[in-house]
């Protein structure tokens, strides 16, 4: 699915990477816990989160995330956005929660990068 179809499934707003809309994702991971990111997303997929900060589009370039989603009408500080335009990552941002957004986004066929984790990689 098109970056630009998720945009509008989610009413988002494009804050980074308007020129990036016909990226093609199909799976997605959520998370407001970067280690819980950093342990289970996966390339090309979207990160949905509520955290805003530069270490979220951080943590994003290097798992080499397709774009960040964020959630509960969160809008980055201008650090972050100027960073996502560095790196090349783009930004969303719907009023919708986590939960419902990823509902959403798994009604029109986005799976989850992971659908569990294997015995032994629980966190505590």
């Amino acid at each position: 699915m098109k970056l630009r179809e998720i945009k509008e499934i989610l009413n988002a707003e494009v804050i980074v990477g308007e020129d990036k809309l016909d990226i093609e994702v199909k799976t997605a991971f959520g998370a407001d816990l970067m280690s819980d990111v950093l342990a289970f997303a996966k390339a090309g997929s979207m990160l949905l989160t509520g955290l805003t900060n530069t270490q979220v589009v951080r943590i994003a370039n290097v798992l080499d995330i397709a774009a960040i989603i964020l959630v509960r009408g969160k809008k980055p500080p201008a650090e972050a956005i100027a960073l996502a335009k560095d790196v090349h990552i783009p930004i969303l941002t719907t009023k919708y929660i986590l939960f419902e957004t990823a509902g959403r986004l798994f009604a029109k066929g986005i799976v989850g990068c992971l659908e569990k984790v294997e015995a032994g990689s629980e966190r505590i």
